[in-house]
């Protein structure tokens, strides 16, 4: 009597479920031994997220503005404090900041390895300047008798500047975080997600600098 061998169906390859690679709607069909395709998150879906994230931030400066306006409008002992003039040089620092960091990208877009973590160096070392003048900018004022409590304008002044600051080093350290992927990032070993989205958070804490610069010279 003949004997029927069944001869199992061979498994069906990730290019097979829909032909998705590392590049296509975040499928990398590297999944291993296991012979299913590995999901990566589309870049897009962080810039997203960053979006949301910063539409939190300026709900949080919005009320501050708010609160400042109805406080200066509806107290009698606001007393205006003479801006520093280095919070001008600082702002001249940070507006450099985002020229540097256009550079580095358009230099990772070029494949010029050497300029893009030049220029995303000195993107780090700017942002760090930034925030060692704001210091600078907060110990001439108490050298000047101006503290937190000091007067409403005082508060207003010293919160602002210190919650810019507070994200901005947040963005210093996303930024070091890109310094030391540059070279696999450049090489094309790893996504330029990373970059992408900091330059993202950094552009807008550089446009939220001017407003602040802007509002205090106004009403601070």
């Amino acid at each position: 009597m003949a004997t029927t061998t069944l001869t199992p169906a061979k498994p069906e390859s990730p290019k097979g479920l829909g032909g998705r690679g590392p590049g296509n709607d975040g499928f990398d069909s590297g999944g291993g031994d296991s012979g299913l395709p590995e999901y990566r998150v589309p870049g897009h879906t962080y810039q997203i997220g960053m979006w949301f994230a910063l539409t939190g931030i300026v709900m949080l400066f919005a009320g501050f503005t708010s609160a400042m306006v109805v406080r200066r409008g509806s107290s009698m002992d606001w007393v205006s404090i003479a801006m520093p003039r280095l919070l001008g040089v600082n702002t001249g620092i940070l507006l450099l900041s985002s020229l540097t960091l256009e550079f580095s990208r358009r230099a990772l877009k070029e494949h010029a390895i050497v300029n893009f973590i030049r220029w995303l160096a000195a993107t780090v070392v700017l942002g760090v300047a930034f925030l060692a003048g704001q210091i600078v900018v907060w110990r001439e004022l108490a050298a000047r008798g101006v503290y937190l409590a000091t007067n409403p304008s005082s508060s207003f002044f010293y919160v602002l500047t210190a919650a810019h600051g507070l994200h901005l080093l947040g963005g210093v350290l996303a930024l070091g975080y890109v310094v030391i992927h540059a070279v696999p990032m450049a090489r094309g070993r790893e996504r330029h997600t990373a970059l992408e989205v900091t330059a993202i958070y950094w552009h807008f804490m550089d446009a939220l600098w001017i407003y602040i610069f802007l509002l205090l010279t106004r009403w601070a």
